[in-house]
């Protein structure tokens, strides 16, 4: 058995940044359900960015949950990330989802 370390007592504000992008996603799953994906992928990806870039700005205590693993890992995924879903968000023609007839 081993012997628990005592919590520390963490402000919610820690959480503030991963809320954040919680709220683009959900208002980029807002605008799918409309049928307006290709609005709802541009939040997707801008959530991405906002991820990253909060990752890469905020100290490792005030990250949050954005913090997965070494910082330079999870800026570079975040903007790998970020970089497909809008180039797809971007180039993608025709389909069930075309708007431009």
């Amino acid at each position: 058995m081993t012997a628990d370390r005592p919590r520390t007592k963490r402000s919610w504000t820690v959480h503030v940044p991963f809320g954040l992008v919680i709220l683009l996603l959900l208002a980029a799953a807002l605008r799918i359900l409309q049928y307006h994906w290709r609005e709802g992928a541009v939040l997707v990806g801008a959530a991405l960015f906002v991820g990253g870039l909060l990752r890469l700005l905020l100290p490792e205590d005030r990250v949050g949950l954005l913090a997965i693993r070494g910082k330079i890992v999870d800026v570079v995924t975040y903007a790998a990330l970020c970089a497909a879903v809008l180039y797809i968000a971007f180039t993608i023609t025709g389909g069930p989802f075309d708007t431009t007839s």
